[in-house]
């Protein structure tokens, strides 16, 4: 599903250009795979909070749902890459992905929901704009990875 591949040691691309399709329609896919895993451990924290009314700060709650976005972000890629690897080669790529990419994608719905709800609080029309944030914030840095260096961060 993803083309996630991890080389070591491998000098940058000398002609980096931000003109190559088929490079930002990759980096689209993965940068799309990412946010499916950031959002189930981000919508479901936020969710939890939402509906037992636990009185925790904004703050706490959206740096809980921050991390735990990208832990189930971790979890799908993994799962997604043991069709392609080992279960522990699998784990260990999903490890190495890009922690830029997951925090900055974290932080953008974050703070599009603090800014149009004034907290950590769910509707369905603010949805889809965090996920939109979510997606263009790191699509840029993923086609930049992937372009310069020739590998996918997701």
């Amino acid at each position: 599903m993803t083309e996630t591949i991890t080389i070591k040691n491998q000098k940058p691309s000398s002609n980096f250009h931000w003109k190559c399709k088929h490079t930002w329609r990759r980096s689209a896919k993965n940068t799309a795979w990412c946010l499916l895993g950031c959002s189930i451990g981000d919508f479901g924290t936020i969710l939890f909070f939402q509906l037992t009314g636990i009185p925790w700060p904004t703050l706490s709650i959206m740096i809980l749902a921050i991390i735990n976005g990208i832990i189930t972000s971790i979890i799908l890629e993994t799962i997604v890459l043991s069709r392609q690897m080992i279960i522990i080669k699998a784990f260990k790529t999903a490890i190495g992905m890009s922690l830029i990419s997951m925090i900055s994608m974290e932080v953008a719905m974050n703070t599009v929901d603090w800014i149009i709800m004034g907290g950590a609080k769910l509707t369905l029309w603010v949805i889809p704009l965090m996920l939109l944030a979510g997606f263009l914030t790191p699509w840029p840095y993923n086609y930049y990875r992937l372009k310069k260096y020739n590998i996918a961060c997701h």
